[in-house]
């Protein structure tokens, strides 16, 4: 039986959360996701001085107003740029996990599906290298100490893995011990989904040839080395410490300045497709729960769908 809480949903998301920690059995990463994207929810409330507002008092209209919110808010004060429609989207796919929190504790609510997600452009453009950028990126750290063949290893795992930067930061030494000149790993991506990657021949060279100037016992396969990082429990890269890494080399190098690690996981499934991997087996690679996630990289597959036509079928005579 639903029933009115005496709670208001700013006091309920702490409940949320550990619902998702507890029973959800959810990566931190996705809680802190969560918390984040709800929090900016919770503000919103506050500011509007609707921070007593209880669930069944939540209505379509208000729902409206934030989306407005939304659409308006800039992603950064340096740019001015507005929030991009799936970052926008993941701001309401928070609120629909919490309506359904509350229809599963009987909380009486606004039903989840009220609130529609904003629409996204069909063909949602992405940004990857040529074979030849690649080269000149993965080369461009000077490989004379340990900082340098670190970066190094890193550059080469991201392309021959695919991963994600969130999953190679979590890799440790460990992990990496084989007398192989080839490796399969197993990592935890999004959801806590385990899938199997694989380091090259040239990859994993890398990465033995920075381990062999390693003489610290910290875990972590990649770590920092900067002033003062030793003193630290762990020295374990962050997220922010590889993207910075990427975009210092891919200046170097020249290359355009939207180069992240995630285009260096977009390099890596448009090389696959070129040398005529399948898209299913692709989506196995990358860890997409859902194929049609893995379909934004139609601008391979159609191509190659084009000169198959072309050169078997559309150039003949009648």
């Amino acid at each position: 039986m639903m029933k009115h809480s005496k709670k208001s949903i700013i006091k309920l998301v702490p409940d949320f959360l550990d619902y998702l920690e507890i029973e959800k059995g959810l990566s931190n990463k996705t809680q802190e996701n969560y918390s984040r994207y709800l929090k900016r929810f919770s503000d919103w409330l506050f500011e509007i001085e609707k921070h007593t507002l209880l669930p069944h008092q939540l209505t379509p209209e208000i729902i409206w107003k934030y989306r407005v919110f939304l659409s308006r808010k800039t992603e950064s004060q340096k740019t001015g740029e507005a929030l991009q429609k799936n970052t926008q989207n993941y701001y309401l796919i928070a609120i629909r996990a919490l309506l359904n929190f509350f229809t599963e504790r009987d909380i009486t609510s606004l039903p989840a599906e009220k609130i529609k997600l904003a629409k996204q452009p069909k063909n949602r453009k992405i940004h990857f290298l040529q074979l030849e950028q690649i080269k000149n990126l993965v080369e461009a750290p000077i490989v004379e100490d340990e900082a340098g063949l670190r970066d190094r290893a890193i550059l080469e795992g991201l392309f021959s893995t695919g991963m994600r930067v969130s999953e190679l930061v979590q890799l440790n030494v460990e992990q990496m011990k084989t007398t192989k000149d080839f490796l399969e790993l197993g990592v935890k991506g999004k959801g806590s989904k385990v899938r199997t990657v694989y380091f090259s021949n040239r990859a994993l060279s890398w990465v033995k040839k920075y381990l062999s100037k390693r003489s610290d016992t910290d875990p972590a396969l990649f770590i920092n080395y900067r002033p003062g990082a030793e003193r630290a429990e762990t020295r374990r890269l962050s997220v922010r410490s590889v993207e910075n890494i990427v975009k210092k080399y891919s200046k170097q190098a020249g290359l355009p300045v939207m180069t992240t690690p995630h285009t260096l996981r977009h390099s890596y499934a448009t090389d696959l497709l070129n040398n005529g991997v399948d898209l299913r087996s692709v989506q196995e690679f990358l860890g997409h729960s859902d194929i049609s996630t893995t379909q934004i990289y139609t601008h391979v597959t159609n191509k190659k769908l084009k000169d198959i036509y072309l050169k078997h079928h559309g150039g003949k005579d009648i």
